[in-house]
């Protein structure tokens, strides 16, 4: 029922479509969504998801964590992160991938909303240290898609890998067209 509604209102009343899906046997991921432009992507995010009817992760900033909005964030999926703490990143959320059975952890590799020439790394060091696919995820305002593609498994060789990560977002356009990345 939750998926027929979630799809009723993305596509009937928004006049998007989701293209693509997570294979049932991916329990962990990386899912990269470009372009970032705004904070409507988060709930392209949340729609597409019930409508695959696939858990997707999130990490956030431990302060967004607390009472009341921590309850919202946590029911999306989100999981909380210290990032004041000195530790290293990549091993934390690393030790979040080891602690569940199933997280498929959402980034958007832009590290903003704002234009960006590169994206930043952490996401790829992430994926390689907890040894699961990178899926990208296209999110279309030209086309009004959510574009899930197949999962990608990084080789260690991250220039080469870039070259191939960023050939799955040739012409997608954001909310804001000109903070797309390309």
């Amino acid at each position: 029922m939750k998926k027929t509604i979630y799809k009723f209102i993305f596509s009937n009343l928004f006049g998007w479509k989701v293209v693509g899906d997570i294979d049932d046997n991916l329990k962990k991921c990386i899912v990269i969504a470009v372009p970032h432009t705004s904070w409507w992507d988060f709930f392209l995010g949340i729609f597409s998801r019930a409508i695959l009817e696939k858990e997707i992760n999130y990490v956030g900033k431990k302060e967004l964590f607390v009472f009341p909005f921590g309850y919202f964030f946590k029911w999306t999926g989100g999981t909380p992160l210290n990032r004041q703490a000195k530790e290293n990143k990549v091993d934390t959320i690393a030790r979040i991938f080891e602690s569940k059975e199933v997280f498929r952890l959402a980034i958007a590799p832009e590290g903003t909303r704002k234009k960006v020439s590169e994206w930043k790394t952490g996401f790829y060091y992430i994926a390689l240290k907890a040894n699961v696919p990178i899926l990208p995820v296209a999110f279309d305002y030209g086309k009004k898609e959510v574009v899930y593609h197949k999962p990608f498994y990084p080789t260690g060789n991250i220039d080469e890998d870039m070259k191939i990560l960023h050939s799955y977002f040739k012409g997608v356009k954001g909310k804001v067209a000109e903070n797309s990345f390309e």
